[in-house]
């Protein structure tokens, strides 16, 4: 069989916290606030977005296996545990949050804490930590796969639903918008899947590249808007603060309903550890095309709150998994390694990363 060669990763610093697609978000971000497009540069920033978001929820289709997840249909009851966690638990707690406004949050702060909410778990992060803490990986492959078929249809009806005018308007016109720019490139991209699999298969690192320039793109149109209407006046450092102790709670208390509510509903061991790392996580990787979709101008402070989310629940879950995996009892440690070895086999020709859950890998191996 010939050789093919690999793209070299390049590891960052053991004592640096961040990862490097996290490194990469906050130079958009600072990038956009020296240099933010306006005027007829923005017209054109503006389509490629559009573009650039249709394109990766293709990728997202052609790539996600749905035959994995019909696999898993006979651990319906984890299943079913992780959706109710990710979008009628998590949900429930962000409509609670309303009480925080305007004494701890501000309006629009609230508003992307609620969308922060609202988006599926993750798929590959979920995956990584399961693994590392001995958990059922294929379990987490299945929830994973359920959860971002599910979130391009569940997410922006929720959205709908209780953000209302807060989320830039909804309207027949804009769910119209949403079907058109998120679920038909997917739905293409799930059709298209038998032609185009193998390529992507064999491709996978450079469409990760892809994945990774579209998210950042969107980040920087959003972040540009934000920073020419002056929104960004409305944070101040101690807003920032605030809102890093609510995502904190917020986490810790998903964190803590995942375990002990997945001990009361008699699962074993290694399911546990599923529902605690897929049921407590959110994508960004989705949530960031989502938003630039459903908010448009109010954009920029929508993904914030999602943003910040995301590295502290790598920081925190990788921490996490060490943990798990060093209380693993030796049966369960060697079952869990056949298991994810077996599982890795299985989803050879599927790309298990998705865009910026990528880079969780480098996260997991630096705690």
């Amino acid at each position: 069989m010939p050789h093919r060669p690999h793209l070299r990763k390049i590891a960052l610093p053991s004592w640096l916290p961040l990862d490097g697609f996290i490194l990469g978000l906050i130079g958009t971000v600072a990038l956009a606030a020296l240099l933010p497009v306006s005027g007829r540069a923005a017209t054109v920033t503006d389509g490629a977005t559009t573009v650039a978001v249709a394109f990766l929820f293709f990728l997202y289709g052609a790539r996600l296996s749905t035959r994995e997840a019909l696999d898993g249909v006979r651990h319906w009851r984890l299943h079913l545990t992780v959706l109710v966690c990710t979008f009628v638990v998590f949900p429930a707690l962000g409509l609670a949050a309303r009480g925080l406004v305007p004494y701890v949050l501000t309006h629009p702060l609230y508003t992307g804490l609620l969308f922060l909410c609202l988006v599926p778990s993750t798929v590959q992060s979920s995956i990584a930590f399961t693994s590392i803490a001995r958990g059922n990986v294929a379990a987490a492959i299945c929830a994973g796969s359920f959860s971002s078929l599910l979130g391009v249809v569940v997410t922006p009806v929720l959205a709908a639903l209780l953000l209302g005018g807060s989320g830039g308007g909804f309207s027949a016109d804009s769910m119209v918008k949403i079907g058109l720019q998120l679920l038909a490139p997917f739905l293409a991209g799930q059709l298209l899947r038998r032609w185009i699999g193998g390529f992507i298969s064999r491709h996978r690192a450079v469409l990760r590249l892809v994945d990774r320039g579209s998210v950042l793109l969107v980040v920087y149109a959003a972040f540009s808007e934000g920073m020419t209407r002056g929104i960004w006046h409305q944070v101040t450092p101690a807003r920032l603060a605030i809102l890093l102790g609510v995502e904190a709670v917020l986490l810790t208390v998903m964190l803590t309903l995942t375990s002990y509510g997945s001990r009361k509903l008699g699962f074993v061991r290694e399911d546990r550890i599923t529902i605690v790392f897929a049921g407590s996580k959110k994508s960004l990787a989705a949530g960031l095309p989502m938003a630039s979709v459903l908010f448009g101008a109010q954009a920029s402070l929508a993904v914030l709150p999602l943003m910040l989310f995301h590295q502290m629940q790598l920081m925190v879950c990788a921490v996490l998994a060490r943990r798990y995996a060093a209380r693993a009892p030796e049966a369960a440690v060697t079952g869990a390694e056949t298991g994810a070895e077996a599982a890795r086999a299985r989803t050879d020709s599927e790309d298990r990363a998705d865009s910026a859950d990528s880079a969780d890998d480098a996260a997991l191996t630096r705690v």
